[in-house]
C-alpha cells in the first residue's frame, strides 16, 4: 500500500516514551537494572489521522498525561518532520511492577521527574 504499516506507532510511542525518561534525568534501562521498577504496558490506543509513507521523517511529541505512584499515563503525537502535518495521536497506560511482575509504587526520587507532588510528611 505504500504507507508504513500501523503497528510501527506503537514502536515510535515506546521511543518516544524511553526519549522523554532521557529528558526527564533518567534512563528507563537504569530504573529497571537499579530500582527493579518496570512500567508494564495495560493500556494502548493510537488513532490514525494520515499516513506515513515509506521513507518520511515522523518526529513524535511525548509527554505525561497522568502520573501517580502506581500509574502513568503517557500521550503522544506523531507529525511529519518537513510540514508538521499531524498523522496520529495516541496515548500508553502503564502499571508500575517489581521484576516478579507484582504491582509496586514508583520511588520517591522519580516523582519530580514523573510530575508527581511529594507529600509532606508531619
Amino acid at each position: 500500500m505504500g504507507v508504513v504499516y500501523y503497528a510501527n506507532y506503537l514502536v515510535w510511542m515506546e521511543v518516544g516514551r524511553v526519549e522523554f525518561c532521557k529528558s526527564a534525568g533518567f534512563n528507563y534501562r537504569d530504573m529497571e537494572h537499579e530500582d527493579g521498577i518496570l512500567m508494564a504496558v495495560a493500556e494502548c490506543h493510537c488513532r490514525y489521522l494520515a499516513p506515513a509513507r515509506f521513507d518520511d521523517e515522523v518526529v513524535v511529541k511525548t509527554r505525561i498525561e497522568q502520573a501517580n505512584p502506581r500509574i502513568v499515563t503517557f500521550a503522544y503525537e506523531m507529525r511529519l518532520a518537513d510540514d508538521a502535518k499531524k498523522l496520529a495521536t495516541g496515548q500508553t497506560r502503564h502499571i508500575l511492577v517489581d521484576r516478579q511482575f507484582r504491582r509496586t509504587r514508583l520511588p520517591e526520587k522519580y516523582f519530580g521527574m514523573f510530575g508527581i507532588e511529594t507529600r509532606m510528611r508531619p
